[in-house]
């Protein structure tokens, strides 16, 4: 039961983006169409899951028994941009397409405030290994529904149109702000 309640609060009630904040640049930017908020999501939900885990182990046998968990952030971000770059490269090799339309964004995976502060967040709410594992990938495909579905309202706002002045980043806060609200209708889902 445990596991059930870290998958629904970190997927729907305290969804990263949605009520968390974190990982909005790549939220905003990314969310043109749903065929790249796809392939976005899914590089997200890899690099999140895996860097949690290995975090993990840097943190509980590596920084704990040095007693050098001061390092904790920066050997956290070592591991996060070393894990993007794998992804990158796997990206360019394996679908280069994906590779193309993410473009900027892909190596924008690195400075993901979400990927550092999940695995941060991780460690706080002390975690066992496979119940960080789960929470960061819960939340990465939490991640991966508001990006689909802001890059879906996205399109279908350029299809029925809206005020000029709302052209571009406007509308982009006011969707996502209503979407923030609507998944605020969660909120008393679980304890």
């Amino acid at each position: 039961m445990d596991l059930i309640n870290i998958i629904i609060l970190a997927l729907i009630v305290n969804n990263v983006v949605l009520a968390q904040f974190l990982g909005i640049c790549p939220f905003l930017g990314v969310s043109n169409k749903v065929s790249t908020s796809i392939g976005m999501g899914a590089a997200v939900v890899f690099v999140m899951a895996l860097a949690n885990f290995v975090t993990y182990f840097i943190q509980f046998y590596i920084l704990v028994p040095l007693h050098i968990e001061f390092m904790q952030t920066i050997s956290f971000i070592f591991v996060i941009a070393f894990l993007v770059q794998v992804v990158e490269i796997i990206l360019k090799k394996a679908a280069p397409a994906l590779y193309q339309a993410l473009g900027i964004y892909l190596p924008l995976i690195t400075t993901n405030c979400a990927v550092l502060g999940i695995a941060i967040l991780a460690v706080q709410k002390n975690y066992n290994l496979i119940q960080s594992v789960v929470y960061a990938s819960s939340i990465a495909v939490g991640f991966t529904l508001a990006l689909i579905l802001m890059a879906g309202i996205r399109e279908q706002l350029e299809l029925t149109g809206y005020p000029k002045g709302m052209k571009g980043f406007p509308i982009s806060l006011v969707t996502a702000g209503l979407l923030s609200l609507a998944f605020m209708g969660f909120s008393g889902l679980v304890k």
